[in-house]
């Protein structure tokens, strides 16, 4: 049964689903008297496909549905929130006014800067007469693609060092007794 296969919604088949399907193709390209087995693999081929584009449509849902918590609960989430967009851009999540507002508020973070970079794109592209339908792209400029998504660095340690519980709260000295207080008379 084919899967669903990466955030772009491709399909991975296995090597029985591609017989299959390359019999479908031989058959739609050179018409010819079907056997049963075919017609049957076929029918199943599809009713495979057909509840593998159910699935993606129901994980789909559920990462809107997880993107916008993220996007509820910021700016306390912003790495699951920025982690999140991307992967639903990658799928082709076209952003909302309530995205861009959120990376704005974000921008000092690399991450979000380009993810909002990315977001203004692919609004102006999803525009009548934006960039897509004026430009080919093949003949796209490499110098004007978004910058790649920086990594996140890692949590920055404190600006000094921890002090232990002993420098703290140092060991205070045993106090001498004191000298004996009787004098002898003598």
């Amino acid at each position: 049964m084919p899967t669903p296969y990466g955030s772009r919604g491709g399909m991975a088949f296995g090597a029985e689903e591609l017989r299959v399907l390359r019999r479908a193709l031989a058959l739609a390209l050179h018409p010819v008297p079907a056997s049963a087995d075919d017609l049957q693999d076929c029918l199943h081929l599809a009713s495979d496909l057909d509840e593998a584009t159910r699935e993606s449509a129901r994980l789909r849902a559920f990462l809107l549905a997880d993107l916008g918590r993220y996007r509820a609960a910021l700016p306390g989430t912003a790495a699951g929130y920025l982690t999140l967009l991307e992967e639903a851009l990658g799928a082709g999540y076209r952003p909302r006014p309530d995205d861009l507002a959120a990376l704005r508020a974000l921008r000092g973070n690399p991450t979000a800067a380009v993810l909002l970079h990315l977001c203004r794109r692919a609004l102006l592209l999803a525009l009548p007469g934006g960039r897509a339908t004026t430009e080919d792209p093949q003949k796209q400029d490499p110098d004007r693609r978004p910058p790649a998504a920086p990594r996140p660095a890692p949590a920055p340690g404190p600006a000094r060092p921890v002090p232990t519980p002993g420098e703290v709260f140092p060991r205070r000295k045993p106090v001498p007794p004191p000298p004996d207080q009787h004098l002898a008379v003598g």
